[in-house]
């Protein structure tokens, strides 16, 4: 058992905390449960001195009969909600149409302190590939109103999908128009691969000045920051426009965190309580299902999803299962970059960023799937970047590159097992890229298996490695002075990435066009440029 185990497993219990036993009961039995709570228990609704649907409304994590619907009460969003202790009942309805003169369904769900008032209503029953409004009611209040959809049936054959992701979005380096122009389009959902809030200060060239007198490390902390993120109008427009599939990176939690393991060497078992805090939040604040309630520092969030007979998605979770970054020094720990021949490690076959049971999963996905397209989702440019102009090689070490065996597995499967057309879709870098996958990086001239699209930053500042190109010519394509999305339009014979892009992250309003175009041709591997 690794050293990373063993503090998880002196973490767990074998009993289901109140919290998570009350949610997955639901219903009834979660009401009932409620009343027991030692709080003040009436389920008449407050009165609100002020709006208690700042934060908007969300759907998320769509399947072809169900979806889930999300809302949080906070008429004072950025002092913890400033609701009061008590369980509230809260109304939804979703409708098949705007006007809501077609009522589909609606119910009750009980928003409680313990959770931060969140809603996350679990909508069964739905008609697959269609679209549906919804909206949320608490005493006379009512909230904005937002669109979702469910996907088509498994065994359907739909002609098109369209999809965008999206990542890195720091808040404090600027303004979220990316969001404005995305909220715009023509989307069946909007995958979004991490970095949703930064947990830092800002520091030089700062746009908009995060909340707080410091980094957010308990509940409080975290549900304040998430807010001042939500708050911001472009990201309510995006998330009540579209369903979100969401994964999370490290600064929802904490900058280049491994599993226990905090980059500045803080004891592990007190970072696991941090942690435990953080996936609390990022569960309250997106519209996730009851199977990823966490449990103390541990959260389910690695899952699949299906777009009929076109697309199988695996979306993956590289912070919680990883092993920690190879070779920190006694003053570093977190990512760095380091020579392949003094870091060795970086190569060692025990090492794992997905965790065995993830990268189990994810291989009997791959397996299993019959679905033209095989999109992994994703955080971390995986493709092989060598850093080092010249003789000898450099890597950096909180990415696949300081897993190298990890990838090499990924990567021999898809060789051996050829699941159709694989295209890897990632996040964290801050700018655009292109990549071949290739059987082998080690080898340059070996087969390529798969295609990468890398995309920029929603607003989080990004740097150049031009300089690095000539030694990575699988790369076929790196853009930094943009931030923006990725637009994804995918039928049965080709794959279209658009690199959707604002002029200006310093004012909210910069408009939204398309920098570059590269596509994917059905049965053959490897991005090659549109125009």
């Amino acid at each position: 058992m690794t050293r990373s185990r063993n503090i998880l497993e002196n973490w767990r219990t074998t009993r289901l905390d109140r919290r998570r036993f009350l949610y997955l009961a639901g219903g009834a039995a979660g009401l009932a449960l409620a009343s027991q709570l030692p709080l003040q228990t009436s389920l008449a609704a407050p009165k609100f001195n002020a709006n208690p649907f700042t934060l908007g409304v969300a759907s998320g994590d769509p399947l072809p009969r169900s979806v889930v619907l999300w809302t949080r009460l906070a008429p004072d969003p950025l002092n913890g909600g400033g609701m009061p202790a008590q369980i509230v009942p809260v109304e939804w309805e979703l409708a098949a149409d705007e006007g809501f003169k077609t009522i589909a369904q609606r119910g009750i769900e009980i928003a409680t302190p313990d959770l931060g008032h969140a809603v996350h209503a679990e909508v069964l029953g739905l008609e697959p590939d269609r679209w549906y409004w919804y909206r949320f009611r608490v005493g006379s209040e009512i909230s904005p109103i937002g669109r979702t959809r469910t996907l088509p049936a498994f065994a359907a054959a739909p002609p098109r999908l369209r999809f965008a992701f999206a990542s890195c979005q720091n808040y404090s380096q600027g303004y979220y128009a990316a969001y404005a122009g995305m909220a715009e389009e023509d989307l069946d959902f909007v995958i979004h691969l991490g970095d949703y809030i930064y947990e830092g200060r800002g520091g030089t060239g700062t746009v908009r000045i995060h909340e707080g007198e410091g980094e957010p490390e308990d509940v409080v902390g975290y549900r304040n920051r998430y807010a001042q993120y939500r708050l911001d109008p472009n990201l309510q427009a995006a998330h009540a426009a579209f369903p979100f599939i969401t994964t999370w990176d490290d600064h929802e939690v904490d900058n280049d965190y491994a599993g226990p393991y905090a980059q500045d060497f803080v004891d592990p078992t007190a970072f696991l309580e941090r942690r435990a805090a953080a996936y609390q939040v990022y569960y309250e604040m997106l519209p996730l299902r009851r199977i990823s309630i966490p449990s103390g520092p541990d959260m389910q969030l690695y899952r699949g999803f299906q777009f009929g007979d076109l697309a199988a998605f695996s979306v993956l979770d590289t912070r919680q299962y990883r092993d920690d970054q190879a070779c920190p020094t006694s003053t570093r720990g977190g990512g760095r970059l380091v020579d392949a021949e003094e870091c060795p490690e970086i190569f060692d076959e025990s090492r794992s960023i997905l965790g065995a049971e993830q990268e189990q999963r994810l291989f009997e996905a791959l397996d299993r799937s019959t679905a033209r397209w095989n999109v992994i989702a994703q955080q971390l440019k995986m493709a092989e970047l060598e850093e080092s102009p010249g003789p000898g090689a450099a890597y950096w070490t909180d990415g696949w590159d300081g897993y190298w065996a990890n990838r090499q597995r990924i990567l021999d499967f898809i060789a051996a097992r050829r699941p159709a057309n694989p295209v890897v879709i990632s996040g964290d870098i801050h700018t655009y890229w292109v990549n071949d996958m290739l059987a082998d990086f080690a080898q340059p001239d070996s087969e390529v298996i798969g295609s990468e699209f890398v995309g920029t930053s929603i607003s989080s500042r990004g740097s150049n490695f031009s300089r690095f190109l000539p030694e990575n010519p699988h790369i076929k394509y790196h853009e930094w002075r943009y931030r923006g999305y990725v637009r994804c339009e995918v039928d049965h014979a080709l794959w279209r990435s658009d690199f959707r892009v604002v002029d200006s992250v310093e004012t909210p309003d910069s408009p939204t066009w398309t920098l570059a175009s590269w596509v994917v041709e059905d049965g053959k591997p490897g991005p090659q440029r549109d125009g």
